[in-house]
């Protein structure tokens, strides 16, 4: 154990995140990531602690000079009954430069790129949330992904069962 981890710290490895959307990588082409704060509620903050987040079906969208993030879903905090929001499914505001915010809206204009959310985690105990700049893939680009990790797992379990080392 580090000195680090022993008065409390965390470990080196970066933030561990909430909540993934392994999806992405799979229906898209990330271009770009940037990393983002989200403007929440306290019993949000609190759902989100205990990994109650849903970014299935969530994506990024600019409007008049401000970012926002659609459909994410944060599950009611149960012990703050009033304080939570009507919709668990609510707009959030993205906290971002002014300078990314441009460039982002430069680029989404551009055919067939979307903001996607990558994954929610806390660093400095602020919520991030780490979206990506992307273009959604065809049918046959999944297959081909597809084909070539099976192809690529196939060659591990063969070295493997070779004994790991080319032989002659």
């Amino acid at each position: 154990m580090s000195a680090k981890q022993a008065k409390g710290g965390k470990a080196k490895g970066g933030p561990k995140p909430v909540a993934t959307n392994r999806r992405v990588r799979h229906d898209y082409e990330v271009l770009e990531t940037f990393e983002a704060g989200i403007s929440l509620l306290g019993p949000e903050v609190k759902s989100l602690r205990d990994g109650r987040a849903n970014l299935r079906e969530s994506y990024g969208v600019i409007r008049r000079g401000e970012a926002f993030l659609q459909k994410l879903h944060i599950s009611p905090y149960e012990p703050a009954t009033r304080a939570n929001p009507e919709d668990p499914t609510r707009e959030r505001k993205l906290l971002l430069h002014r300078a990314e915010i441009d460039k982002l809206a430069g680029r989404v204009e551009e055919r067939g790129l979307t903001l996607v959310p990558l994954s929610i985690y806390f660093k400095e105990g602020r919520a991030k949330v780490e979206l990506a700049l992307a273009r959604g893939k065809h049918t046959y680009d999944k297959r081909a992904a597809l084909r070539k990790r099976e192809d690529d797992e196939a060659a591990r379990r063969a070295m493997r069962a070779r004994g790991g080392a080319y032989r002659h």
